[in-house]
C-alpha cells in the first residue's frame, strides 16, 4: 500500500527526499506501506494519526524502528534522528515489539510426533523380537493390533502421540501374523507390515481433528510404508537377490536427507504469487490499481505455521531415516552373500554413513540434525563391528585394524570440531560438501555391488 498525503499539519506532498523543511518517510504496517511527507516539526504521534487514516486503522498504532527500538509519541521527526527516506514500523498496542535476539526458528520439539513415533517404532520392533524369540506371536499380535484401533481414535489427551505411533503397532502385528523364518522372505514380510502401518496412518490422518499437528508425520508414515512395500514386491517378483532390498532401501534413506528439506516446506501460492496482479494485463478491460506496493501481507501467524509444519515433517522424516538405516544396515552386513557383494555392502553403509553425518551439517532442527548424526555413527560402528568380526583368530590383523578405526575416529573428531567451528569459513563450508558429494555418489556406486548385479553381469559376460 502506497500513498502521499497532504494536509495542513502535515505539509506539501513531495515526490521524495527533503526539501523545504518536509521529510519522505515510509511506515510499514499491517495494512501495507503508507509514504508520508511531512514537515520536521511533525511529532511521531502525528505521524501515526496519518498513517491510521491513511490506512483504514481503528486507532493510531504505535511505531517503532526497524531495528525495534520504540519512538516517543511526542518526539518530533528531529528529535528521533530521523532522515529523509527513514523507515517506521507499525505495529498494534497489544502487539510486542520483535526481539532480534529472541529464537524464532521452531523447534518442533516432542509435540510434532516425530520423536513419538520413533519411540513407537522401537517398542514395536522389541515385541516383535521378544514374540518371535518366545513363539508367542498371536497374543502379541492381538494386543498389538488393539492397541494400533485405540490408537488411532480422535479422543483422549494424548491422542496425538497415540495417533503416530498406532502405525507403528499395526505394523508389527501385522509382521507377527506374517512371520515366515527364511531370510528371503523377510523383506516381504517387512513389506507387508508397512502396508499395515501405510493403511493405519491414512485412517489416523483421517480421523484426526484439523489443525493437529500430526497431518505431516502421518503423511511420512505414508510414504515410508508404501516406499518400502513397492520396494519389497518388486524385488520379490523380480527374483532379485537376497540383499538387494537391503541395499536399496539403504541407498534411499542417505539419499532422503537431501530431499527431506527441499519437500518439507511447503509455501501456498497465494502467498507469492499476486493473482490480482497476474489477472490484469493489457488486454484486460479491468482497471489496474494505482497507488498501492507490497499487494501481498502475510500475516506472521502464517509464516510460523509453515515453518512449524517443516519442522515437524523434518523431524518425522529423519526419524524415518534413522530407523531404515539402523535396520537395514545390519541385514544386509549379515545377509549371506558371495564375497564380491559383502565388500560392496561394506562400502555402501560406510559412504552412506559419512554421507548422513555430512548431510547432517546442513539442518537448523537440533533433533533432526542429532537424529541424522546418530544414524551415521551407527552405519560407521556396523562396518567397524563387521570389520572386528572378520579378524577372529587372526591378532595380528585385529590389531592392525583396531589401530585404523582408532585412527579413522580420531580423524572423525578432529573433523567434527573443525567443521563444527566452521561455519563461518566457506572453506571448510565447500570441503565439507565435496566430501558429502562423494560419499553419496560412492554409495550409489556401491549399491551396483552390494545388490549382486555387478556378479550378475560379470559371470554373464555382458
Amino acid at each position: 500500500m502506497s500513498t502521499s498525503t497532504a494536509g495542513a499539519p502535515l505539509g506539501a506532498a513531495a515526490p521524495g527526499g527533503a526539501f523545504g523543511g518536509a521529510l519522505a518517510v515510509s511506515v510499514h504496517g499491517p495494512r501495507g506501506v503508507v509514504d508520508l511527507t511531512l514537515p520536521e516539526s511533525a511529532t511521531i504521534a502525528e505521524i501515526a494519526s496519518a498513517y491510521a487514516a491513511t490506512a483504514a486503522l481503528p486507532s493510531p498504532p504505535v511505531l517503532v524502528l526497524a531495528s525495534g527500538r520504540s519512538l516517543p509519541p511526542d518526539a518530533t521527526i528531529e528529535q528521533a534522528g530521523l532522515a529523509a527516506g527513514a523507515v517506521l514500523v507499525a505495529v498494534e498496542d497489544t502487539a510486542p515489539v520483535p526481539d532480534r535476539k529472541r529464537r524464532t526458528t521452531p523447534r518442533g520439539g516432542p509435540e510434532g510426533g516425530g520423536l513419538v513415533a520413533g519411540c513407537g517404532v522401537a517398542l514395536a520392533l522389541l515385541a516383535v523380537v521378544a514374540a518371535t524369540a518366545s513363539g508367542h506371536r498371536t497374543p502379541v499380535a492381538v494386543v498389538l493390533a488393539i492397541g494400533a484401533v485405540l490408537g488411532v481414535m480422535p479422543i483422549g489427551r494424548r491422542r496425538v502421540a497415540r495417533v503416530v505411533t498406532a502405525p507403528a503397532l499395526a505394523g508389527a502385528a501385522c509382521v507377527l501374523v506374517a512371520w515366515d523364518p527364511a531370510a528371503a522372505r523377510l523383506p516381504t514380510v517387512l513389506g507387508a507390515g508397512a502396508l499395515a502401518a501405510a493403511v493405519v496412518a491414512a485412517v489416523g490422518r483421517s480421523l484426526a481433528a484439523p489443525g493437529t499437528p500430526v497431518a505431516e508425520v502421518l503423511r511420512v508414515w505414508i510414504w515410508s510404508g508404501l516406499g518400502w512395500f513397492v520396494l519389497a514386491a518388486a524385488c520379490a517378483l523380480t527374483g532379485a537377490s537376497a540383499p538387494t532390498p537391503w541395499a536399496i532401501g539403504f541407498l534411499l534413506a542417505v539419499l532422503a536427507a537431501r530431499w527431506v528439506p527441499v519437500a518439507a516446506v511447503d509455501v501456498p501460492d497465494h502467498y507469492l504469487i499476486d493473482l490480482e496482479r497476474l489477472a490484469i494485463t493489457a488486454w484486460s478491460a479491468r482497471e489496474r490499481p494505482v497507488g498501492r506496493r507490497g499487494r501481498i501481507v502475510v500475516p506472521p501467524e502464517y509464516v510460523g505455521d509453515v515453518a512449524a509444519r517443516g519442522g515437524r515433517t523434518v523431524l518425522a522424516s529423519c526419524a524415518a531415516i534413522l530407523v531404515v538405516t539402523a535396520t537395514t544396515g545390519p541385514l544386509l552386513l549379515t545377509t549371506d552373500a558371495y564375497p564380491v557383494d559383502l565388500i560392496g555392502s561394506r562400502c555402501l553403509v560406510a559412504l552412506g554413513g559419512g554421507a548422513l553425518l555430512l548431510a547432517a551439517r546442513g539442518y537448523r532442527h537440533v533433533l533432526a540434525r542429532r537424529m541424522l548424526r546418530l544414524a551415521g555413527v551407527v552405519g560407521l560402528l556396523l562396518v567397524g563391528g563387521d570389520l572386528v568380526r572378520l579378524s577372529a583368530g587372526h591378532p595380528e590383523l585385529r590389531a592392525q585394524l583396531t589401530v585404523a578405526l582408532l585412527a579413522v575416529a580420531a580423524l572423525l573428531i578432529v573433523l567434527g570440531v573443525a567443521l563444527g567451528r566452521g561455519w563461518r569459513s566457506a572453506w571448510w563450508a565447500r570441503q565439507a560438501e565435496v566430501a558429502e558429494v562423494l560419499c553419496g555418489s560412492g554409495s550409489v556406486a556401491a549399491v551396483v555391488v552390494a545388490s549382486g548385479l555387478f556378479r550378475h553381469l560379470w559371470e554373464h559376460n555382458i
